[in-house]
């Protein structure tokens, strides 16, 4: 296939990330985002080695290793006696058995390193304050409005987020369903703990209706919190709700006194907090040359640390289609095919994580058991898979 004039609306990692992988295939992109600058709302994020394969093909080893921190593993504990209920080892070992590690970083950090990335790159062109105001498609190629004005393209994808103007276009407006959790957010100054109190890991702490997870991110200068918890009567699905401190300590009154530490220091001026939105895995995402892209078209719970990670999968497999497949339309087609299975049961396997999760009485003692081989098992086969090499010419 010819190299692609692509359109791109949405900048955050998966668009930034697909913006990437394809001018490195040669194609060219345009990228819109709606705000005035590139900024990432939220704290922490997980690489696992799936996602982070895609990132160093990209060029960004030196700099994921320079500004995240390489986890020893990850741990799942009891919420009051701290018993380890599972752990994997990580670090060294997960470059071993995978061939590329497991990053925490912040988010903003790994925004900056893809726009400083995509600014270098002749064939992006990025453009700031671009909301999409409407798109149009025919034999040919797609059309897109913004700012009143029309630039047209080989294809677009809607990498637009959660709540997809694209996805709207092309489907109708859709109504999630609440999951009935609230997930709180902060970031603790590791300076303001004691020494080693947290260990260089991923932890989760399993408890009745809720769960606490701790890792560190900016080299280990911070440790990112997020916590779930199981109420009714808020529904507010955004990022930047401020949280009240008094609310979140009530919430996990009487668990270890780790987390007790960890939520007394808590800058309450960065606690944030979000309700939980569930939608199911789409039949379709593909029409003729538009197409979406993470979030848009695969919005995932937070219960496996794989959101953002299938965002920048989908983004080297989309690549790789556009330069193999005969046209955009085979392409896009290809992509969603091989995309669709893999997403949904990320989807699905983190709607059924957060029930696990919450697990009381003798369910819980069950699931704690099952712990220590299943969830390796698990997450072994989500760390193999190589989103380099999902598509070949064998394979179209």
């Amino acid at each position: 296939m010819k190299y692609q004039h692509v359109l791109i609306t949405g900048g955050g990692i998966g668009g930034l990330t697909s913006a990437l992988c394809l001018a490195k295939k040669g194609h060219r992109v345009d990228l819109f985002e709606q705000s005035e600058r590139f900024e990432e709302i939220g704290a922490g994020i997980q690489l696992s080695p799936n996602c982070s394969r895609v990132l160093h093909y990209l060029g960004l080893q030196e700099s994921l290793q320079q500004h995240g921190f390489l986890p020893e593993g990850t741990q799942l504990r009891h919420w009051k006696t701290a018993d380890v209920l599972s752990e994997s080892i990580l670090g060294n070992a997960a470059t071993l058995q995978f061939g590329a590690p497991y990053y925490h970083i912040h988010r903003g950090d790994l925004l900056r390193l893809l726009v400083d990335t995509a600014s270098q790159q002749k064939n992006i062109t990025l453009h700031l304050e671009s909301n999409i105001d409407r798109f149009s498609q025919n034999d040919d190629g797609v059309s897109v409005v913004t700012n009143d004005q029309t630039f047209t393209g080989d294809l677009l994808i809607g990498a637009d987020g959660i709540h997809s103007k694209i996805r709207a276009s092309m489907w109708g407006h859709e109504k999630p369903h609440f999951t009935g959790n609230i997930a709180w957010r902060a970031l603790v100054p590791t300076q303001r703990l004691e020494p080693n109190m947290v260990k260089p890991m991923s932890t989760a702490w399993l408890g009745p209706h809720k769960h606490f997870v701790h890792y560190y991110v900016k080299g280990g200068e911070f440790i990112n919190c997020v916590c779930v918890v199981e109420k009714q009567g808020w529904q507010t699905e955004s990022w930047t709700e401020r949280g009240n401190l008094s609310e979140l300590k009530s919430d996990f009154n009487g668990w270890h006194d780790n987390i007790q530490q960890l939520i007394d220091n808590i800058d309450e001026a960065q606690l944030f907090k979000w309700a939980l939105h569930d939608r199911p895995p789409m039949a379709r995402w593909t029409k003729q040359r538009v197409t979406l892209l993470g979030d848009a078209c695969h919005p995932t719970l937070p219960f496996m640390a794989q959101g953002a990670a299938m965002a920048i999968e989908d983004s080297m497999v989309i690549a790789d289609c556009l330069s193999h497949d005969a046209s955009v339309d085979e392409a896009l087609q290809h992509y969603e095919q091989l995309r669709k299975k893999r997403t949904a049961a990320i989807q699905n396997g983190s709607r059924r994580n957060a029930k696990v999760f919450h697990l009381s009485g003798v369910a819980a003692w069950l699931r704690n058991r099952a712990m220590k081989t299943s969830q390796q098992h698990i997450m072994k086969g989500i760390y193999q898979y190589d989103a380099t090499q999902a598509v070949t010419p064998k394979s179209v």
